[in-house]
């Protein structure tokens, strides 16, 4: 007697459900939209610098005044990235490790310069740090000068950027558990030895990252430096300031190659730290 092997059914191969479309119609999308919203408009910088003969060109880039506003925006720019990375850190640890009067209000604070108009910005720390403004009258007799100097904008690019440092450090800060700290110490670990092996190659590439949008937030800023900048030709004048003195004069080529080298530059320093970035992180996935 034979018996009939039982109905098997082949197994089919289970589709994932995706809440997004397909890869290529988000890739598609994602194209068109970094296209029309990033690539397009720098597109048509280069474009419009093409009409400027070479000669023209580089007789504009490299003007004196232009190369001064290169110094003064970039220079100054970098400098306040960088405080931002050290007291930015040192803020976030404190809004993240301890419990105080306020904390709720000085967290609420960081975020202010998201929120405040860039004029505003400049209008009030140019009143604050004059020479009989709440802070500037105390300042002047020392011989210190803010408003209107090249100290001045460095002021205003931390403010601004200090924001970026926090936000990016202080989740990073609330993963790490304290228990490393107490075995680091259990192992005689000094302080300084605990944050230099144990704590700064966690926070390394959120701390990059910080500075790095502190600096793309700075080299582009113009409202709130103006006001406090004073605007001094090859003292306190900054790059987007001359940029758009160009446009006011009805010169758009030397205002576009002016632009120009201005993406070109940050585009260079901001590939730098993010290559800096992605050595460090795979030196730390090495390591751990």
């Amino acid at each position: 007697m034979s018996t009939v092997p039982p109905l098997t059914i082949p197994p089919t191969k289970a589709r994932a459900r995706n809440v997004l479309p397909g890869f290529r119609l988000t890739l598609g999308y994602t194209i068109f939209y970094l296209s029309l919203i990033v690539l397009i408009p720098l597109s048509a910088v280069f474009f419009k610098t093409s009409t400027m003969g070479w000669e023209a060109f580089w007789h504009t880039v490299a003007d004196s005044r232009v190369i001064a506003t290169y110094k003064i925006s970039f220079g100054l720019s970098l400098l306040a990235a960088a405080i931002n990375a050290v007291f930015g850190l040192l803020l976030a640890w404190a809004l993240v490790r301890y419990s105080f009067v306020g904390k709720r209000i000085v967290d609420a604070l960081v975020d202010l310069p998201f929120a405040l108009p860039t004029a505003v910005t400049g209008i009030t720390l140019a009143t604050i740090y004059a020479k009989d403004g709440w802070i500037g009258q105390f300042l002047e007799p020392l011989g210190i000068k803010v408003a209107y100097t090249p100290l001045g904008i460095l002021v205003a690019l931390i403010f601004i950027g200090v924001p970026f440092v926090v936000r990016t450090v202080q989740p990073i800060l609330e993963d790490i558990e304290t228990e490393l700290e107490e075995a680091a110490a259990s192992l005689g670990a000094q302080r300084w030895q605990t944050f230099r092996y144990v704590l700064l190659p966690v926070l390394w590439p959120a701390l990059l990252t910080g500075f790095a949008l502190a600096f793309a937030r700075a080299v582009g800023e113009y409202g709130s430096v103006i006001f406090i900048a004073g605007n001094i030709p090859m003292v306190s004048e900054i790059t987007p300031l001359m940029i758009i003195t160009k446009l006011e004069q009805y010169d758009y080529e030397g205002a576009t190659a002016i632009a120009l080298v201005m993406l070109l530059l940050s585009f260079a320093l901001l590939l730098l730290i993010n290559v800096l970035q992605a050595w460090s992180a795979k030196r730390i996935g090495r390591t751990s």
